[in-house]
């Protein structure tokens, strides 16, 4: 299990308690999200360094002990990049009474990885004069062996950033919290459960915005929309158990030491039912105090895939001209 605090005390063998500095070191392919999991260290209270040659590392680590805990990210475009350097450097750092070890790997399937660049249009660094795939799968057999010494893996395949973040905050953050966060989303059963739901409610039964003209290109937070919604005589019992069983178990989870609580609302299509749950449920809680975020993953999807065709047609537009 990990220590989600940023240091903890150690015993020395002359019975003075020293304090350890938590490192963690961030790698994994070429987009499979890297620099996004460091930016994300970073707003949870890390000293982050990216990029940082290998050589320079223990120089770092060998100065004043450090405040903050450490995120270092190791790329395999540095000069000195080699798995069993950095195997070195886990194990040196495994057995100095100073510092807490931890090995994140941001692993991405290799067909995502090919989007990923093709959609970026940057080239492989491994594959320079090459098709993407042949530099994916040489990084990947070169970082064979750290990704097996991998404290942390998280598949970032079917991940946006937000789920990222969700994600390594789990692992990662520095604080030990006496809050609650509260995540409330909506999504499509089409498209799947989205990862780390602790509480799901189907809303499907509730009449469907979509079959009605004037309703169908709008979305759950609109007024039209969620007026139509709560005029379902079924609504007003569901929401108010729902909200009423959600304000029941946050204490609970609160006092068992629970930092976050995701709760998702599913629909057909996830743009009118589960998003006006989304967005009424969200104003219940904060109104009762607790701090809550929320998102609506079809919308997202669908806001980044209409920005996407906009960029593809006038990249056309330029090549033809």
């Amino acid at each position: 299990m990990i220590d989600i605090s940023a240091q903890h005390m150690t015993t020395t063998e002359g019975g003075t308690e020293d304090v350890q500095t938590r490192v963690v070191l961030v790698t994994g392919p070429s987009g499979a999200g890297r620099s996004t999991a460091i930016n994300v260290l970073e707003d949870l209270g890390y000293e982050a360094i990216d990029n940082l040659p290998l050589s320079l590392v223990p120089r770092l680590l060998d100065g004043p002990s450090r405040p903050a805990p450490l995120a270092l990210g190791l790329d395999v475009r540095n000069r000195d990049f080699s798995a069993s350097a950095v195997i070195e450097l886990i194990d040196r750092l495994t057995r100095n009474p100073r510092y807490q070890p931890e090995v994140l790997y941001l692993d991405c399937d290799s067909t995502t990885l090919v989007r990923r660049f093709n959609e970026t249009r940057r080239r492989h660094p491994m594959a320079e004069a090459g098709a993407p795939l042949d530099g994916i799968q040489a990084e990947k057999d070169l970082l064979g062996p750290i990704k097996g010494r991998a404290d942390v893996l998280v598949n970032t395949s079917e991940m946006t950033p937000h789920d990222l973040k969700a994600e390594l905050a789990r692992f990662f953050e520095t604080v030990a919290a006496n809050r609650l966060t509260v995540s409330v989303q909506s999504f499509s059963y089409k498209r799947g459960v989205p990862r780390g739901i602790d509480m799901m409610f189907d809303c499907r039964f509730l009449d469907n915005p979509h079959w009605h003209a004037e309703l169908r290109a709008q979305d759950g937070r609109d007024a039209a929309v969620q007026h139509f919604v709560q005029a379902d005589p079924r609504f007003t019992e569901f929401f108010d158990r729902v909200r009423d069983l959600i304000l029941f178990v946050l204490p609970a989870h609160l006092s068992e030491g629970k930092t976050h609580l995701a709760i998702g609302f599913g629909c057909t299509g996830g743009q009118h039912r589960s998003v006006t749950l989304t967005e009424l449920m969200s104003l219940a809680l904060a109104e009762h105090g607790w701090q809550v975020s929320k998102r609506h993953r079809e919308l997202e999807r669908r806001d980044a895939d209409a920005a996407h065709h906009t960029v593809s047609a006038s990249t056309l537009q330029g090549t033809q001209i």
